[in-house]
């Protein structure tokens, strides 16, 4: 039985302590080739994470049926079969972003987190857990994603929520934002070289975060003491 403590812990470890994106540097390649917008990011972010979700159910759910020697050989089956249901719906009613995001759809197949979470965690755990793991896993992916879209998507078109349309339908149209009046492009912000250099700056501003983030919680206690004494 896991408290709700666990629960926060859980949530925490995969959307920022050990984020995939970020801390693991898993799923590298889908990351740095979708990730040249914030639309991108977010249509193939919301996809993982619902596979994630999805297959660490179906695990947890069948982890006392399948023998140790074979559960690898499980995992990719179960995840392919969630994986192609996820690529069928959004080929139903998002085809503008299946085309766009194409063959890394069906290559979450091959996701190392996805199959990484099944393996550590799901096969190890009940449910309810698996299930909360595979949203914070999924959700760490997604703003890993999101974050490298935005940041790529500025720089490289002066824009935020570009072909919104693609995932919101007509009405996202109105969502796009020009950040930059007659902006001409950083076209390196859009190549791949782009995606590494934004990828690099944003775990340097992680890693600033986390490290001021200690500093406060080693000087919380002194403070208090002081206060105490006082």
């Amino acid at each position: 039985m896991i408290d709700t403590a666990n629960y926060r812990k859980i949530l925490k470890d995969g959307v920022w302590t050990q984020n995939t994106g970020f801390v693991a540097l898993l799923g590298l390649c889908p990351l740095l080739a979708t990730s040249n917008s914030v639309v991108n990011g977010l249509g193939l972010g919301l996809a993982t994470l619902l596979v994630l979700l999805l297959s660490n159910v179906a695990i947890s759910l069948i982890r006392h049926l399948v023998r140790p020697e074979v559960r690898i050989p499980v995992f990719v089956l179960v995840i392919a079969c969630v994986v192609t249901a996820v690529e069928l719906a959004m080929h139903a009613f998002l085809p503008g972003l299946y085309t766009v995001l194409g063959i890394f759809i069906p290559l979450i197949v091959t996701n190392c987190c996805v199959i990484g979470r099944a393996e550590a965690f799901a096969f190890k755990h009940g449910v309810a857990p698996s299930a909360v793991d595979g949203i914070a896993t999924g959700l760490g992916f997604l703003l890993a994603l999101v974050l490298l879209g935005a940041v790529r998507e500025v720089v490289g078109q002066g824009t935020l929520f570009s072909q919104a349309d693609l995932l919101f339908g007509e009405w996202g149209r109105h969502l796009t934002l020009h950040l930059v009046d007659d902006y001409r492009g950083f076209l390196l912000a859009i190549l791949p070289p782009g995606a590494f250099i934004g990828l690099g700056c944003l775990i340097a501003l992680k890693n600033v975060i986390d490290a001021r983030a200690q500093r406060r919680s080693a000087t919380k206690p002194v403070a208090v003491l002081l206060a105490t004494r006082s």
